[in-house]
């Protein structure tokens, strides 16, 4: 498939995603926020639990921890443990740090979540408690614009969609 159906094909699939404006922006700002968080395999099942306890999207929820892709949790992780570092007062040179952050990087050569999951459990609670800290903290941050910026996507969006709706309508009577 080449890149512009693709890109043609998701935009379908995102105009077509059904609930208000303020439930879709909610659920991938939700997403955004735990995909901040460094909890891996773990990132949509609580997405989704938190829509369903906001009352935002679930799709878009789970669709928002996207933004932690194998692309980018090498800046995540590290992002993460250097803020939640600097609140706690732990070293930035710290062994476990730096092993959690080898077996990251180890994704990109083929191996397994896992090896990073072990690595992360072995260091200890106070590095475990520093990548948690930091990733909610970044969470934070960039989960409440994200929701201002997708609730005025999803508001064109909506606009878009009744606009052609209604062209469709009229053009159904004149003919």
């Amino acid at each position: 498939m080449n890149l512009k159906r693709s890109i043609k094909y998701y935009w379908l699939k995102i105009v077509r995603l059904k609930g208000s404006p303020h439930d879709l922006a909610l659920g991938i700002a939700i997403g955004i926020f735990v995909g901040m968080l460094p909890i891996m395999p773990f990132q949509i099942a609580l997405a989704v639990t938190l829509a369903l306890f906001f009352k935002g999207s679930k799709i878009t929820a789970a669709l928002g921890t996207w933004v932690s892709n194998p692309l980018n949790w090498y800046f995540l992780y590290y992002f993460s443990y250097k803020i939640g570092a600097v609140i706690l007062g732990l070293s930035e040179k710290n062994r476990g740090f730096s092993s959690v952050m080898g077996s990251i990087q180890s994704l990109n050569h083929g191996e397994g979540f896992s090896v990073v999951m072990g690595e992360i459990a072995g260091v200890g609670s106070a590095i475990i408690v520093a990548f948690l800290l930091g990733g909610l903290i970044l969470g934070l941050i960039v989960a409440p614009p994200a929701y201002f910026i997708f609730l005025k996507v999803f508001h064109f969006i909506s606009a878009w969609r009744e606009k052609r709706k209604s062209h469709k309508h009229w053009k159904k009577l004149i003919q």
